[in-house]
């Protein structure tokens, strides 16, 4: 099975272990986005998986490709061109103070990207599953009309397509969002959202739940979940449900709809190590789940311990096997070393 997912891969430079950046004298480098981080989940799942982008030919450029060959994506559609790979500053957070994170991604390659740069109609050649996110439209028109390209050719080659909103307010508006977001899920059969994603994006509201306070309604997400359904159309929705009790202690779990039924995942108590590329690793376990046939009740389950177990590792990359995967989702959550 063949996974194609869009978007862009950054540089991410972040501080030693919790410090703050204007205490920060030196930068760690990993390599990360929205759609890179469910193509390397899918990759190590053993499914082929296929990461289109556009970097420069120079080093940084490679380093990043190199970053998503080590795990076994083929990086083999990527358009090499322009002059920059974009960067973001990533302060993790402690306790009460939350994480911060910097954009530094105006003009990278990506950005200034042009719909001649991909042939869609050869990537999706022998594909099952399309991948996208909210992120990579909001960085200007011309990639929200490149986005609008691939689903159209994703359609005509009979292949799943799945989004998550992901909305992102330092990139565009709630209006922008809206505007472009409802033109690309016309095409979409898988959505990913959660509780914020869907107020910002489409106006939908889960009633009765505090985010802030930590209170979930779960007859609320019902109603989330239903609206976006019959909005769009969708053939499932996926809600991700997270309580944040401090900046590394949250509850984790999620809500999935096929039309008929709605299945709720267990809630784990995760001690976070690093929470960025978390949503993203949802994504990755729920393709996997729905392309091998999975119950709406074990995708769920196996998304969210997917997930769950992400927040355990440093960078963006979910780095587990399906086999690890299944363990957690089966209930063995002890951490007990494995000998």
């Amino acid at each position: 099975m063949k996974v194609v997912t869009f978007g862009e891969i950054m540089l991410r430079l972040a501080p030693e272990g919790y410090l703050r950046f204007t205490q920060a004298d030196k930068f760690g480098v990993v390599y990360g986005g929205g759609e890179a981080n469910v193509s390397v989940s899918i990759a190590n799942y053993g499914l082929e998986s296929v990461f289109v982008t556009k970097l420069p030919k120079h080093e940084i450029g490679q380093a990043a490709v190199n970053a998503l060959r080590r795990y076994g994506v083929d990086t083999t559609k990527i358009v090499r061109g322009g002059d920059r790979v974009g960067i973001y500053f990533n302060e993790k957070g402690a306790s009460q103070r939350p994480s911060k994170v910097i954009y530094d991604r105006a003009h990278s390659a990506i950005a200034e990207a042009q719909p001649s740069d991909f042939d869609w109609d050869a990537i999706f050649e022998g594909a099952d599953w399309f991948h996208f996110t909210g992120i990579t439209p909001a960085l200007n028109p011309t990639v929200a009309a490149i986005c609008l390209d691939a689903c159209k050719a994703a359609k005509a080659h009979g292949v799943t397509i799945s989004c998550d909103l992901n909305f992102r307010k330092k990139l565009w508006t709630r209006e922008q969002a809206r505007a472009t977001m409802t033109e690309l899920c016309q095409y979409v059969d898988v959505c990913i959202s959660n509780e914020e994603d869907a107020h910002d994006v489409f106006g939908i509201d889960a009633e009765n739940t505090d985010i802030a306070g930590g209170k979930l309604n779960h007859e609320g997400y019902k109603s989330v979940a239903r609206q976006l359904a019959e909005k769009f159309g969708f053939k499932k929705v996926a809600i991700t449900l997270r309580s944040s009790i401090s900046a590394n202690d949250n509850d984790w779990a999620a809500l999935l709809y096929d039309g008929e039924n709605y299945c709720f995942s267990k809630s784990y108590h995760m001690h976070i190590v690093d929470r960025v590329g978390g949503g993203d690793s949802f994504g990755g376990g729920l393709i996997y789940a729905c392309l091998n046939g999975y119950s709406t009740q074990d995708a769920v389950e196996f998304a969210v311990a997917a997930s769950c177990l992400k927040h355990s590792i440093e960078g963006d990359f979910n780095l587990m096997s399906v086999d690890e995967v299944k363990a957690l989702a089966g209930g063995n959550g002890t951490g007990r070393i494995q000998r």
